[in-house]
C-alpha cells in the first residue's frame, strides 16, 4: 500500500450485482500518470469498450483525486469525474473544487471505478471500508441541496460529503451536472446523466485517514513559498473580490463579451450586470475551497434566493448572452440550476441559439410549442429550462442539446450552435483572443477552454513571451503567430493541475505552477523522483492518449476546428472589431509540435 500523497487503493463498484471490490494502486502504473485527470483517461483508454452507448451499463464512471489533493497546498481540492460523454460521444470529464475531493482522499481511495447499473435508486456511502448500497427512492426529483442535507441527516453526520444530481440527471439531460458540497459544480460533458443512467442519485464519502508527506519540511517550505506567490499576486485582491466574475468587465472592455449569442462583443448595460453590481449589491461574504487562501467565492442572497456564484460563465450564459439586463434574474437561474443539475454553458446555447434562429426566422414558435423566445424574455426562459429539466414537452427534444436538436432544421440554423465536437463553447469570442480559439477547436473534450486555459495571451508580457514561446506576439490577444506553441504548453500546465489536482485559476492563470514547482511539490510529498523534464514528457504523452482515445471515438483532424461565425463574420464595433480567427493554420501548427498527422 503507498503512502505519502496516495491513498494507495482503487475502489471498483459494480452496480448491477451491488458488489465492491478494493484493489491497490499500482505504483510503477501512476509514476507516469501522477493522478486525477491523466489517470482517469488513462483508466478509461484501457478499460472502456469505445462503442458503448455512453448511458449504458457498460460506460465508466470514475471519480480521481491527486497526490496533492486535501494536501497543506492552496486550492488542492478538486476530484475529477470522468467518462466517455453522453454529449458528444467522446472523451468526457470535468473538475469540481469544494470538499468532496479532500474528503475522499481521507478514505483511501485514489480513484473510484463504477460500471453497471442499479435496479433501484440509490445511493453509495463510502467510507474506508468500502461501499453501502442504499436505497432511496424518497430523493426521486429532490434538489441537490434537499437530498445532501437528507443524507447527513440519515447518517447522523453532517460533516459527510455529498456529490448528488437533480432531477435534470435523473431525467438523463445531456448536459446535466454533478455537484458537491451543494454548489461545487462537475458542469461540462453531462457526467450527471452518466450517474442517472446507472441509477445512482448522489454518492457520499466520509473518510478517517491521515496525510503524510515524505518529507513534510521541505514541503512545508515550498507550500509557504506559493502561498506567498499568490497573496502577492498582482491580482489577488480582484479576484478576491469578485471571482471569475471580473471577466464581465474585462471581456467588454476588449469587446469580447458575448452579447445576444456572439452577435456582439460590447454590452451596453454592463454597469446593470457586472461582477461589480453583483458585488456591491447582493453579496454577502467570500467563501472558499478546502484550504485555499483566496477566498475567490461569494455568497449572495437576492430576493428569495441565495446561493453560492455565480462563476462567470453562469453570469454572462443567463444576462448578456441572452440578452437580459436582469441581474436578479441571472441569480435565481444560478440557484435553479445548481439545485436541478444543469450546466450554465449548454442551457444557455439552447436558448441563445433559439433566440437568433426566431430573430431570423430559421425556427418559428409553432416547431417548439408555440413558445417564442425573444431576448430578455425572462418568463420564457424560466419556462423553457423547466421543460427541459423534467423532460415535459419540447423540454424533451431540447434535453440533448442545442447541437442534436438543430439536425431537424435548415443547414443555416445548424450553422448558428455554436460548439466544438458537440460541446458548446465557452462564454469568450475567439476573435479577440486567438489562443482560447485554438484551445476550443482541439480540445479533448470539445468547444473548451479548460484543456489549456491560455490566459497568458491577455498578460502582454512580450520579454516572458519571447523567452517562452520565441516571440512577443504570444502575449498579444488579437495574435495569431505564438499561439500554437502557447496552446501546446499550456496545455500541459492545464493537465498538470487536473492530474495533482489544483485549482486553475491559480495554479495556471496565475502563474505559479511550473515544471520546476511541481517537481518539488511532488518529490517532497511523495518520495517519487520525478523532475521537470521527465514531468513534461509524461504530461505530453498523456495529452497524445486523449488524441488517440478520442480517434477511437470516431475523431479526426477535420472536427478540430471553430463555428463558422467565427472564421467569417467580424464583430460589429468595438476593440476587437474586424476579427477573425484563421483557425486553420493554427491547428496546422499545432499538430506539427505534437506530430499529429
Amino acid at each position: 500500500m503507498l503512502k505519502f500523497g496516495y491513498g494507495g487503493k482503487i475502489l471498483r463498484i459494480n452496480l448491477t450485482e451491488r458488489r465492491f471490490k478494493i484493489e491497490e494502486l499500482d505504483k510503477k502504473w501512476i509514476r507516469d500518470v501522477i493522478g486525477g485527470r491523466a489517470a482517469n483517461t488513462k483508466r478509461l483508454f484501457e478499460e472502456l469498450d469505445p462503442d458503448c452507448d455512453p448511458l449504458s451499463p457498460e460506460n465508466l464512471l470514475i471519480f480521481g483525486v491527486g497526490p496533492l489533493t486535501g494536501s497543506i497546498l492552496p486550492s488542492s481540492s478538486y476530484v475529477i469525474v470522468t467518462a466517455k460523454s453522453p454529449m458528444t460521444g467522446i472523451l468526457g470529464d470535468s473538475a469540481a473544487g469544494g470538499q468532496f475531493g479532500a474528503e475522499m482522499k481521507l478514505t483511501g481511495f485514489d480513484q473510484i471505478i463504477i460500471t453497471g447499473k442499479s435496479s433501484a435508486l440509490l445511493y453509495l456511502n463510502i467510507s474506508n471500508k468500502g461501499v453501502e448500497f442504499i436505497e432511496c427512492p424518497e430523493l426521486k426529483h429532490h434538489t441537490i441541496v434537499d437530498t445532501t442535507y437528507s443524507i447527513r441527516k440519515s447518517q447522523k453526520d453532517y460533516s459527510i460529503q455529498v456529490a448528488a444530481i437533480g432531477p435534470a440527471g435523473e431525467n438523463q439531460v445531456l448536459y446535466s451536472t454533478i455537484v458537491s458540497s451543494g454548489n461545487r459544480v462537475n458542469g461540462r460533458t453531462g457526467m450527471g446523466a452518466v450517474m442517472g443512467s446507472k441509477n445512482i442519485k448522489a454518492i457520499a464519502v466520509k473518510g478517517s485517514g491521515i496525510l503524510d508527506y515524505a518529507d513534510s519540511l521541505a514541503f512545508y517550505d515550498e507550500v509557504k513559498s506559493m502561498k506567498k506567490l499568490i497573496r502577492n499576486h498582482g491580482e489577488y485582491q480582484k479576484r478576491y473580490n469578485l471571482g471569475t466574475t471580473m471577466l464581465m468587465s474585462d471581456l467588454n472592455g476588449v469587446g469580447i463579451l458575448p452579447t445576444k449569442h456572439f452577435q456582439d462583443g460590447i454590452c451596453d448595460y454592463l454597469d446593470e450586470i457586472s461582477g461589480e453590481k453583483l458585488a456591491q449589491k447582493y453579496k454577502v461574504k467570500n467563501k472558499a475551497c478546502f484550504n485555499c487562501n483566496l477566498h475567490c467565492s461569494r455568497y449572495y442572497v437576492c430576493n428569495e434566493f441565495e446561493a453560492e456564484g455565480p462563476e462567470y460563465e453562469t453570469l454572462c450564459s443567463f444576462t448578456s448572452k441572452i440578452g437580459n439586463n436582469n441581474l436578479a434574474f441571472a441569480l435565481e437561474m444560478n440557484t435553479y440550476l445548481n439545485q436541478m443539475g444543469l450546466d450554465s454553458v449548454s442551457t444557455s446555447e439552447v436558448i441563445a441559439w433559439i433566440m437568433e434562429c426566431q430573430e431570423k426566422k430559421l425556427i418559428l414558435p409553432s416547431d417548439i410549442d408555440d413558445i417564442t423566445l425573444d431576448w430578455g424574455d425572462i418568463d420564457s426562459v424560466r419556462n423553457i429550462i423547466e421543460l427541459i429539466t423534467f423532460r415535459k414537452g419540447i423540454g424533451d427534444k431540447l434535453a440533448m442539446g442545442a447541437y442534436k436538436f438543430s439536425k431537424q432544421f435548415s443547414e443555416e440554423a445548424q450553422k448558428l450552435v455554436l460548439q466544438v465536437k458537440g460541446l458548446d463553447i465557452i462564454n469568450g469570442d475567439p476573435r479577440g483572443i486567438k489562443a482560447y480559439g485554438l484551445t476550443y477547436a482541439i480540445a479533448s473534450r470539445g468547444g473548451d477552454h479548460l484543456r489549456a486555459e491560455p490566459f497568458f495571451e491577455l498578460t502582454n508580457r512580450e520579454d516572458e513571451s519571447l523567452k517562452r514561446f520565441g516571440t512577443i506576439e504570444a502575449a498579444h490577444r488579437l495574435s495569431e503567430e505564438g499561439k500554437a506553441a502557447l496552446v501546446y504548453y499550456s496545455e500541459k500546465i492545464a493537465l498538470l493541475t487536473d492530474s495533482l489536482t489544483m485549482c486553475k485559476n491559480i495554479g495556471l492563470c496565475m502563474d505559479v505552477l511550473t515544471f520546476e514547482t511541481t517537481s518539488k511539490l511532488l518529490n517532497f510529498c511523495t518520495g517519487i523522483k520525478y523532475t521537470p523534464q521527465h514531468l513534461e514528457e509524461i504530461m505530453t504523452k498523456s495529452v497524445d492518449l486523449q488524441h488517440t482515445l478520442n480517434t477511437k471515438f470516431g475523431l479526426s483532424r477535420k472536427d478540430d476546428t471553430l463555428p463558422e461565425r467565427f472564421i467569417k463574420e467580424t464583430l460589429p464595433r468595438g476593440p476587437t472589431k474586424n476579427s477573425t480567427v484563421d483557425i486553420d493554420q493554427m491547428v496546422d501548427k499545432y499538430y506539427s509540435l505534437h506530430h499529429w498527422k
